[in-house]
């Protein structure tokens, strides 16, 4: 009896314990969010979408940041295009062809280490090898480093999803004499899309706010560029060049730059969810 009181005693502990952590850390999200959304969304206007970046100390409500919304934009847009692909066919090849041979070992630890590694790194091998080689900060190089964060973290789900197809899928399409390619192609991978493209819309909401890599590849450019061959406008950049500025117009667009992001990783994340959960179903 006075084990069962004490057991008791220390699982209400325990509770109390894990409910206050939640309430912490749901207080300062919600903060963080409140603030957000009060001061950024009051920047939000047409010319904010519209105009590029004003010169410092114009008037609040004067430019905007549309070249780094475009920028933005073009480089996320390309690197999921060059990541997606990659980590979408080495997710098959691990799932469906050799999962356990040394390739697919090796392939797994180089995987996640590129996981776990701060993007930054990433950044600094993106600019070491091509920046410098270039000889100048360029799209194109930002567009590469935001496709190897993309590429781990679709390589993963694509394997995860494609594992948990039931194997008698696969035999039965093997008995009726279906070529292995064609299996893969019609049943298993198009019964795991929604896990698949939930995997690559992770992706996408990841690398929307990355700033590290940007600052040694991209860099950053107040002015609208047509192509990617020189410095590129990004927001994750130009919120923090203005949000450190001491100019109260550029500080501005900066909160409107971070409820955007916000509202853009938020809007992703909740349409992964759904995919997820639509596929659990």
């Amino acid at each position: 009896m006075a084990h069962f009181v004490r057991r008791k005693r220390l699982n209400r502990v325990a509770l109390t314990l894990a409910f206050a952590a939640m309430l912490f850390g749901m207080f300062w999200l919600a903060w963080i969010l409140w603030e957000t959304l009060r001061l950024g969304f009051e920047s939000l206007s047409l010319s904010f979408i519209t105009e590029n970046m004003p010169p410092p100390n114009e008037p609040l409500g004067a430019g905007g940041l549309a070249n780094a919304i475009w920028g933005s934009l073009t480089m996320v847009a390309l690197a999921t295009f060059i990541g997606a692909p990659v980590g979408i066919l080495s997710g098959i090849y691990l799932a469906e062809y050799d999962p356990r041979g040394w390739l697919a070992v090796t392939v797994r630890f180089v995987n996640d280490l590129l996981l776990s590694a701060p993007s930054i790194i990433i950044g600094l091998f993106v600019y070491a090898v091509m920046v410098v080689r270039m000889r100048q900060f360029s799209g194109w190089a930002g567009a590469v480093a935001l496709a190897l964060i993309v590429i781990p973290v679709v390589i993963r789900t694509t394997e995860n999803m494609l594992a948990l197809i039931p194997a008698g899928l696969r035999e039965a399409a093997y008995a009726l004499g279906t070529p292995k390619w064609k299996v893969i192609l019609r049943i298993t991978l198009a019964a795991a899309r929604a896990g698949v493209l939930t995997g690559v819309l992770l992706a996408v909401a990841r690398i929307s706010g990355e700033t590290a890599p940007l600052l040694f590849t991209a860099l950053n450019n107040q002015f609208w560029s047509t192509g990617l061959s020189g410095p590129t406008a990004n927001l994750p950049v130009t919120i923090l060049q203005f949000a450190m500025s001491p100019y109260e117009n550029w500080q501005h667009l900066a909160w409107g730059g971070v409820f955007l992001i916000t509202l853009i990783v938020l809007g992703l994340n909740v349409l992964a969810r759904t995919l997820s959960r639509k596929f659990s179903s």
